[in-house]
């Protein structure tokens, strides 16, 4: 594809990023994303054979950069320090303010939303979805185990269920800003869980004991 065919094709997945997180997916038609760009049906058909067609590629479209900005922030953070626990807090504190920042702050989450319209979609689009999901989450259970093996925990836990437990957190975070219209909602709870590592891996008293 030419420069200027991907960079007309990105203008409208961008586009249509910010209707589907107003409006659903169900709620967005192919005209309101032609109001929105100023793009002829023609060109919208050239870039997308049909609606699902849209759907299926701005998912993978916000997936992957969903997926490189997170192991961008966790590359940062490992180059930056040597301990997988001052690594982890490092990662969480630039996730947070990722999360507030105030030119492009989160508006929802595409995850969420593709969930619960999940009968609109194919079933490899689903399983795209849930393949995903579980990419984020394995990354993190690689950090949490190195934290582990290196600053046992007060109390047992595994790396899958801390993962999976700040997958959620951010996940409901975000449902809960949306849901309220209250940016840094999210990063809050990120913050609590932060808080919460601390006191499950007794940081940093026990190094300094």
């Amino acid at each position: 594809m030419s420069l200027k065919g991907e960079q007309s094709r990105e203008r409208l997945l961008r586009a249509t990023k910010a209707l589907v997180m107003k409006k659903g997916f169900a709620g967005t038609s192919v005209d309101d994303i032609l109001k929105e760009t100023g793009v002829s049906k023609g060109a919208f058909f050239h870039h997308f054979k049909s609606k699902a067609d849209l759907a299926d590629q701005l998912m993978r479209w916000y997936a992957e950069g969903d997926i490189r900005m997170f192991r961008t922030i966790l590359a940062q953070a490992e180059a930056a320090q040597d301990d997988p626990m001052e690594q982890l807090m490092r990662f969480l504190t630039d996730f947070e303010a990722y999360l507030c920042d105030p030119e492009s702050p989160p508006k929802g989450c595409m995850y969420a939303l593709y969930t619960y319209e999940d009968d609109h979609f194919e079933n490899d689009l689903k399983g795209f979805v849930a393949e995903t999901l579980q990419s984020w989450t394995a990354m993190y259970i690689r950090k949490f185990q190195e934290v582990i093996d290196r600053h046992p925990p007060v109390r047992r836990v595994t790396a899958k269920q801390l993962a999976e437990m700040f997958v959620a957190v951010i996940e409901g975070g975000l449902i809960l800003q949306r849901a309220y219209d209250t940016p840094g909602m999210a990063a809050r709870q990120s913050e609590q869980f932060r808080a919460y590592l601390e006191l499950l891996f007794d940081w940093p008293a026990q190094d300094a004991a």
